[in-house]
């Protein structure tokens, strides 16, 4: 352990690992043991460890409208959960080799919602599901200029069907406290907007002369 008396990565062995399935997704098997806060080391345990990649998520916000881009996707797993399986969510993708997320979110707000960002504002990167998935996912507010249609988007080869809505900050803050919004990438990039929406509208009109 290091000097604060945090372990770190060093604090692991890795006994053995094996890819258990490969299909649509991953999943990795790990048999490992680490040093405990109490001191020592604990017991081996083997955990199943979903692989999905990283990703990158994207809220549009118009700073001159005071609107954000939302959509709403069918997701097999939520289904499978037994919930309604459609979900309000925000702009998302997978980071593929040789991409920023910056990247991949300007990419995604173009394909999932025919919006292209002028600027890009960093949230958070965070993992997900660290108990059972090796996710992270980098989150930002990105600016749009000229008003959003909305529409249906998506790529038809890979199955998706989005449907893009724009909808009021206010509006949509309603639909966070009624709890129709569950996606908790959505709920945090919302929150997060909600706390900062006056000091960066205040910036972004400022910079853009108070109009588009």
């Amino acid at each position: 352990m290091t000097a604060d008396n945090r372990p770190r990565r060093d604090d692991v062995e890795i006994e053995a690992h094996e890819i258990v399935w490969r299909g649509y997704f991953r999943i990795d098997r790990y048999r490992v043991r680490h040093r405990l806060f109490r001191g020592g080391w604990g017991q081996p345990i083997t955990r199943e460890v979903f692989e999905r990649g990283h990703a990158a998520a994207v809220l549009p916000y118009d700073p001159v409208r005071d609107e954000v881009v939302l959509l709403e996707q069918f997701r097999v797993a939520v289904l499978g959960a037994g919930a309604e399986p459609w979900l309000i969510e925000i702009v998302a993708g997978i980071i593929e080799p040789g991409e920023t997320a910056e990247d991949v979110a300007r990419r995604e707000a173009l394909e999932e919602a025919d919006c292209r960002l002028t600027e890009l504002v960093p949230i958070v990167n965070a993992f997900t599901t660290p108990g059972g998935s090796s996710e992270r996912i980098a989150i930002f507010c990105g600016r749009i200029d000229g008003q959003a249609q909305g529409g249906i988007h998506g790529l038809a080869g890979e199955g998706e069907d989005i449907r893009a809505f724009v909808e009021p900050f206010a509006a949509a803050m309603d639909r966070l406290a009624a709890g129709e919004i569950t996606n908790l990438i959505a709920v945090v990039a919302l929150q997060w907007l909600a706390l900062n929406r006056e000091n960066l509208r205040r910036r972004w009109l400022a910079e853009h002369g108070g109009d588009t």
